[in-house]
């Protein structure tokens, strides 16, 4: 049995870019634009500190492909089915 090695990730490097991207988000909310390209930023700004997250507070970025896809179907079907809902959500 061989076990990997991998370096100590830098937590606190993670840590300032968190809190970038939130300092971010804040910003974003008061940028003289439309609605729906707030919503759009801060839906993309979420998504990068989750990944952040999981990638290294969740220590996915040193497991194996397949563990990675086992945690990130959860999201795939949570789109796919907002995707599905929308005629229900906006009905003409």
């Amino acid at each position: 049995m061989t076990t990997t090695t991998h370096d100590e990730p830098n937590y606190m490097g993670v840590f300032w870019w968190l809190l970038a991207l939130t300092l971010l988000e804040l910003g974003v909310i008061y940028m003289p634009i439309h609605r729906m390209g707030i919503l759009v930023l801060l839906v993309v700004l979420a998504i990068s500190k989750a990944v952040l997250v999981a990638l290294y507070f969740m220590h996915l970025k040193f497991e194996r492909v397949t563990l990675g896809l086992i945690a990130l179907s959860p999201f795939v079907l949570c789109v796919f089915l907002i995707l599905m809902l929308l005629p229900d959500i906006f009905p003409r």
